[in-house]
């Protein structure tokens, strides 16, 4: 591949991202250069399925997190950590392809769902093809490691949606395995991210690598919770996606399960049977008996917890003052959105 940009510009910040957190621009552009040109590999019978997945971009959380584990001081970046975060980004994307049928979900990054527009047959089917090339191209590098990585995530990935489903509507829900579903689901591929960023740039420098990966590790962590909360105290106008959809399908998160602690079994049950159809009212009366309850206080401990954590591997990573000072204030972002989450119901 050829870079249009093979050292990072002037840092600017982008209109709807994190306060304060520089951006990599410059890298993020050969990013969706190099994803959008992978339209052409795909069958012409799938082509424009592909490019509508493709180019519905999120924030590109799992990229910029492989750009900060390697990049230089001098912002440079290398061709390697473009494709690393390409193949990355192109199995994320085609997880939620997956997830949006799990979930029923409508309404994708303000864009209406593949589920939604075309049937759970043929998101299904995209999002296997979504996989395969991103292997494909995992299979390019020179060295095995990127690929075993990605496969591995991958699979994690699997693991934990399966597990999900098959626990869905369990009542007895233990958090520790909530907590290792959504490190199987979430935190792997910010693991990987973390780690192949680090990789690609420095392969012998594995102390490094590793704290990376516990950095990527307990920041999906705490990415998912505040998913799951968001999923009862956000708004979907601004976050871009159909809420509301965990409980609906008796997907038990932290909340429910600390709701559950706190009022009973036979409560939530009555809620749960309530929520058949996914109705506004009863959401809002979910969510109204955990702020009554404290409910998110105690998630936000869970959440803040594993920032911590995260923040005790981005030390060790002893990274250049550059990358170090961009991941704090994203760790620092991602704290104030909770805080302004649950302060503003």
């Amino acid at each position: 591949m050829s870079l249009k940009n093979p050292v990072l510009t002037p840092r600017q910040e982008v209109k709807g991202s994190p306060d304060g957190l520089l951006l990599p621009d410059a890298f993020l552009a050969d990013l969706n250069s190099f994803l959008l040109g992978q339209v052409e590999a795909f069958e012409p019978e799938i082509r424009s399925l592909a490019k509508y997945a493709l180019e519905n971009s999120g924030r590109r959380l799992r990229p910029i997190l492989t750009y900060y584990a390697g990049v230089g001081e001098d912002h440079s970046y290398k061709e390697s950590q473009v494709l690393a975060a390409s193949v990355i980004e192109m199995v994320h994307i085609a997880t939620l392809v997956h997830d949006d049928i799990l979930d029923k979900a409508e309404i994708r990054r303000r864009q209406p769902t593949v589920y939604h527009e075309h049937g759970p047959c043929v998101a299904v089917l995209l999002g296997d093809a979504l996989f395969a090339q991103a292997l494909r191209l995992a299979a390019e590098y020179p060295t095995t490691v990127v690929c075993k990585e990605v496969a591995q995530a991958t699979r994690a990935v699997c693991a934990g949606e399966t597990r999900q489903v098959h626990l869905r509507g369990d009542i007895n829900l233990e958090v520790g395995e909530y907590l290792h579903i959504i490190e199987l689901k979430t935190a792997e591929l910010f693991r990987v991210s973390c780690l192949l960023g680090s990789l690609v740039v420095d392969e012998d420098n594995f102390s490094r690598s590793q704290a990376m990966a516990s950095f990527g590790r307990h920041l999906g962590r705490a990415y998912q919770i505040f998913d799951d909360a968001a999923d009862f105290l956000g708004k979907e106008d601004k976050l871009g996606k159909t809420l509301g959809t965990d409980l609906a399908s008796r997907k038990l998160t932290l909340p429910a399960l600390l709701l559950r602690d706190q009022m009973g079994v036979d409560a939530l049950l009555q809620f749960l049977d309530k929520l058949t159809g996914s109705s506004e009212a009863a959401r809002d009366a979910v969510t109204a008996a955990m702020v009554q309850n404290n409910v998110f206080h105690e998630v936000e401990e869970y959440f803040l917890r594993e920032l911590q954590a995260a923040s005790k591997g981005l030390e060790r990573a002893n990274l250049n003052k550059f990358a170090n000072t961009a991941l704090c204030q994203l760790v620092s972002f991602l704290e104030g959105e909770f805080s302004r989450l649950i302060t503003g119901y």
